[in-house]
């Protein structure tokens, strides 16, 4: 059995929950919550960086972070299955898993910035670099939203991922001027009963 350490809220976890769903490995991971604070926990014994998701391998070797994890499921499902084998549909799959995780990261550096730090020490040039950052990709994916194809690939499920953080953290303000986005959501929700299944 392969252990997933993880948080229920992380959209890196997501993104790994819904594959492993997806590929019908369910009963070949267990979740573990992480102690993502604590440098003594299982997580930084296993993973150095102590960020989640890690998934430790049945010999004890331990994969990381979500981008390898879904191309190692991808791999035991038997290929092709989320990450296309054709060239051009597999990078246009990676950029835009690529586009989605890096707007992932600024929303977490977001919330972190409230959380661990007390607002005098806030510097908001740097809330406001990152806000940009997030506003230009959805200003992007609204422009030109992926195609939903019969089963979603890596950029698709790192998409959602990202839709459901800002719902999560943000107060659905995405959906305010994105549209075709708003749609793209839903669409990817009715298509993917495991986006349901792994809400925080």
């Amino acid at each position: 059995m392969m252990i997933l350490r993880s948080s229920p809220s992380s959209p890196f976890v997501r993104k790994v929950r819904i594959a492993v769903r997806m590929l019908g490995c369910d009963d070949r991971v267990e979740l573990r919550a992480a102690a993502i604070t604590n440098p003594t926990a299982p997580l930084s014994a296993t993973n150095p960086l102590g960020k989640i998701p890690a998934l430790v391998l049945e010999d004890g070797r331990t994969l990381y972070d979500s981008r390898v994890i879904l191309d190692y499921l991808d791999h035991i499902a038997g290929g092709g299955r989320i990450i296309p084998r054709d060239a051009q549909a597999r990078f246009e799959a990676l950029t835009l898993q690529a586009l989605c995780d890096g707007a992932m990261d600024a929303c977490v550096l977001i919330v972190y910035e409230s959380r661990y730090r007390p607002a005098e020490m806030h510097v908001q040039s740097w809330l406001d670099r990152q806000a940009g950052k997030v506003a230009r990709a959805l200003d992007a994916l609204e422009a030109s939203p992926p195609p939903l194809t019969a089963t979603p690939h890596v950029g698709d499920i790192a998409l959602a991922c990202l839709l459901g953080y800002r719902d999560l953290r943000f107060d659905r303000t995405w959906r305010n001027g994105h549209p075709r986005l708003h749609a793209w959501h839903d669409a990817f929700a009715a298509a993917v009963p495991a986006f349901a299944a792994t809400a925080p």
